[in-house]
Order: C-alpha cells, then structure tokens, then sequence
C-alpha cells in the first residue's frame, strides 16, 4: 500500500539544508525530501518512547513510590560498575564520566 504524500512549506536552517544535500550527493539519501522525511520519522519514533518511558516510570512511582536522587545514584553506580569496557581502560575515578565521543565538549 503506498501513501500518498503531502506538501509541506516550511522553514529550515541552511546548514541543515547542506546537510541534506550532501546526504542526497552521497547517495544516502533519494531526495531532500526523503532525508526530511526520515528524519521526521526517526523524531515520531523518539518522541513515541519518550512518552512510552515517562508513562512507564509514572506508573512504576504510582505503585512504588517516587524514585530518588539516591536511588538513582546508587543504580548509576551499580551501572558503571557493572560495565563491560569496549575500548580504552576503566575509569578508577569515582566522578561520573564525561561526554566520550567526537564532538563531545
């Protein structure tokens, strides 16, 4: 079943215009249209869990009390701990982490 599409105006920074664009010279992408139209579906998706998590974790407050800063933390930690290392050493610093990654500042 094919869905017929609709035309939308709308107004867009530059830099994300080039960007589409060299998506589509890259040949990942059919059309700018196409790039648009993936991204806005990827943000539909993102937002659909977003709510689907808020909406989980106020029915798990409901049945067991508000989650803590403390409880958070210690969960946090457990996380850290329980780690598997990809690339790179373990951290022995007790501070939490920082952004990793290109682009992290």
């Amino acid at each position: 079943m094919t869905t017929r599409k609709e035309r939308l105006t709308v107004t867009v920074d530059p830099d994300l215009i080039e960007a589409g664009n060299q998506a589509v010279a890259a040949g990942l992408a059919e059309s700018l249209s196409g790039w648009v139209n993936a991204a806005l579906v990827e943000r539909a998706i993102r937002d659909r869990r977003l709510r689907s998590l808020s909406d989980a974790i106020t029915a798990y407050e409901a049945d067991h009390g508000q989650i803590t800063a403390d409880e958070m933390a210690t969960q946090a930690r457990r996380d850290r701990e329980e780690a598997v290392v990809v690339r790179g050493s373990r951290r022995t610093s007790k501070a939490p982490a920082g952004p990793v990654g290109r682009g992290a500042a």
